[in-house]
């Protein structure tokens, strides 16, 4: 079991690979884009670079692999395959069931490195969309992970202070951002 510090005033989750078992879902999609701009899916590349957007993977993926892959055509791609696979994803339940019990009693955000959409459609495929007072995705334009930004964004929407606030996260990335935020960062691979 999960457990929260007892200081704690505000819940912040990542969304693919924490609430939602996504990832499966979303390497598909990686897979199948890299095939369809006709390259092989470099599975470690991107699994090494897990909470960033897309577009910037792509554009680290081009200098590293000397190539030029649009990243704005890559990611309408990709967003085309993935909001279709996310309609039926299952949730990660040692994780919801935090979402389900602290309802209504401390403030909670989602922050994510994917799109609105597919955040949103991931939310409501397991029905857990309303429970949240904040969702903060790629398309506000945030530094990403592991830079602060974003989980430091959440913690003044939900008016806590961040070293008050516990992030739920899966990536190396989206630890070390809690950490550079100054939250208290579980890291719930441990879990599974």
């Amino acid at each position: 079991m999960i457990r929260i510090d007892k200081n704690i005033r505000a819940l912040i989750f990542d969304c693919d690979g924490t609430l939602v078992d996504s990832m499966p879902l979303h390497y598909e999609s990686w897979r199948e884009t890299f095939e369809a701009f006709g390259r092989e899916y470099p599975h470690t590349f991107v699994d090494e670079r897990k909470g960033m957007p897309i577009n910037k993977v792509v554009e680290e993926y081009n200098r590293e692999f000397n190539t030029s892959i649009d990243p704005e055509k890559f990611v309408t791609e990709y967003e085309i395959r993935t909001l279709v696979k996310l309609q039926k994803v299952k949730p990660i339940k040692i994780v919801t069931q935090i979402v389900y019990q602290y309802n209504g009693i401390l403030p909670m955000a989602v922050c994510s490195g994917s799109n609105r959409k597919s955040v949103e459609t991931s939310l409501k495929a397991i029905g857990i969309y309303n429970y949240f007072d904040e969702i903060i995705t790629a398309d506000d334009h945030f530094k990403a992970k592991p830079a602060p930004d974003i989980f430091l964004e959440a913690a003044k929407r939900l008016n806590v202070e961040p070293q008050f606030c516990q992030v739920f996260e899966d990536s190396d990335f989206g630890i070390l951002a809690a950490q550079n935020a100054g939250m208290v960062a579980t890291d719930i691979r441990k879990y599974l």
